[in-house]
């Protein structure tokens, strides 16, 4: 199904995996469909001159918001939507797409309705559209502020002063918090992407200032597949893409090892040679800083191979039973020497899960910032509408809640670590990384924050998402 739906839906950055779960929040969302042509132009970047809103639109949007609503009908884990009068809401949103100035408005009042369920995993992928955006900053949750973390060289960002360090308090004045970010990140990044974000700044002495940063924008790969380049494109975003996503590694004698896993999507073959590295080594930091899950089997795969023995990883709550999870230790060859992993509010989905087992079965120790608490299992559900055209978009719909063997689910919770440590903007700003420095240290290795910062530089991909 993973396979299927890649080369249907294309590199949406949210993971179909074993028997249809999805361990990976909303993120990255990029469309590369296979069968686009009718839909180009259909949706032009907001802010840029809309088309009138035509009763085709509308008509697309009834469709989208019908088959949405059955999917929830159908499949939501909890059959009482948590007290959602869902058929009110829908009327709402039925309403409010009647009332709409656009077809991207229109699919926001669908997303608002799936707002209501409150769920990390359950939201809208709207059909793509033509133009890829780049704001040219990255910004993170660093305890309950909200920092600039990178600049992109050449940006509008950086020509305007922007720098690492300096703290967002609103983003086009919408207030950033732990509760806000990755909805405002959602709307700016994927639904309603904009010609550019007004920032509300603090500077160390609190002093305020607002800056209005324009974003860049290039065509999608999309308009590619009718030019006849459809095939080698969609092979050169992949090749990309894994790139991105491999392992990589510091190593400092046999006393430390980092592994930097940027998202749990390996084969079997390649966690099984992440594992043997790790066993060379008397010390492993593992760095889940930002990464937002991916496969239920990488997951099983690596978590398996720091335990001998099997352990269990949680309960899966769905709408009509409940299952046990467990991993698959790996005996002899498991890693079993002093094990750091490194979480902070980017870490989510499967990242969180693998912490927390660590955590409850005292298996290493855990550094950092708090988890983003996005931990469900979902399931994506593609849909075509054809009014005149046939528009693409899909659905994701949580199908179980997972509680862990202590009795708690880490939905809107997320991973405490056991040793809280967060970057000052004056960290930030020079590249220093005291997180990676303690858990060099506590596996006995001595390095500075100004000697961890550089270790594992972060690689530019082709867009910077406003959010790491």
């Amino acid at each position: 199904m993973y396979t299927a739906l890649f080369t249907l839906w294309g590199r949406s950055g949210l993971d179909v995996v074993a028997e249809g779960q999805m361990l990976r929040v909303r993120k990255k969302i990029v469309w590369h469909p296979v069968v686009l042509g009718a839909f180009l132009g259909l949706l032009p970047v907001l802010g840029w001159p809309q088309q009138k809103y035509t009763r085709t639109d509308r008509e697309i949007a009834e469709g989208m918001l019908q088959n949405i609503s059955a999917d929830i009908h159908n499949h939501y884990y909890d059959t009482k939507l948590h007290g959602v009068d869902w058929d009110a809401r829908v009327q709402e949103a039925k309403r409010n797409i009647d009332a709409a100035t656009s077809l991207i408005s229109a699919m926001s009042a669908i997303e608002a309705l799936l707002n209501s369920l409150n769920d990390s995993h359950t939201f809208l992928l709207p059909p793509p559209i033509t133009h890829v955006h780049d704001y040219g900053f990255q910004m993170e949750m660093i305890g309950d502020r909200c920092y600039v973390i990178r600049v992109r060289s050449d940006s509008d960002a950086e020509k305007k002063g922007l720098k690492p360090g300096d703290e967002i308090l609103a983003v086009n004045d919408n207030p950033v918090s732990r509760k806000t970010f990755w909805r405002i990140v959602y709307i700016f990044d994927v639904l309603r992407p904009q010609l550019g974000l007004r920032l509300t700044l603090s500077d160390e002495a609190s002093r305020q200032r607002q800056l209005e940063v324009m974003a860049s924008f290039r065509l999608s790969t999309v308009p590619l597949d009718f030019l006849q380049q459809g095939v080698n494109q969609r092979r050169r975003d992949w090749d990309d893409a894994h790139h991105l996503i491999r392992a990589r590694y510091f190593e400092k004698g046999d006393g430390l090892l980092v592994v930097k896993i940027p998202e749990f999507i390996y084969s079997k073959s390649e966690a099984d040679g992440i594992i043997g590295k790790m066993r060379a080594h008397t010390g492993v930091v593992l760095d889940l800083r930002g990464n937002t899950g991916g496969s239920v089997d990488t997951l099983d795969r690596l978590l398996g191979g720091m335990f001998e023995n099997d352990v269990k990883v949680c309960d899966r709550v769905g709408r009509d039973s409940t299952k046990s999870i467990s991993t698959t230790g790996q005996h002899n060859s498991a890693f079993t020497g002093k094990l750091v992993v490194l979480v902070d509010s980017g870490s989510a989905s499967a990242s969180e899960l693998f912490a927390r087992v660590v955590q409850l079965e005292k298996r290493g120790v855990v550094v950092g910032d708090r988890s983003s608490g996005k931990v469900m299992a979902a399931r994506i559900y593609p849909h075509e509408v054809s009014v005149n055209t046939r528009v693409y978009y899909g659905v994701s719909v949580s199908e179980a809640d997972l509680v862990m063997a202590d009795g708690k689910s880490l939905e809107h919770v997320g991973v405490e670590p056991d040793i809280v440590i967060l970057p000052t903007p004056r960290d930030l700003a020079s590249k220093r990384d005291p997180v990676m420095a303690k858990a060099a240290e506590l596996v006995g290795v001595q390095l500075s924050p100004e000697q961890a910062g550089p270790i594992l530089p972060y690689e530019e991909s082709e867009r910077l998402d406003i959010a790491h």
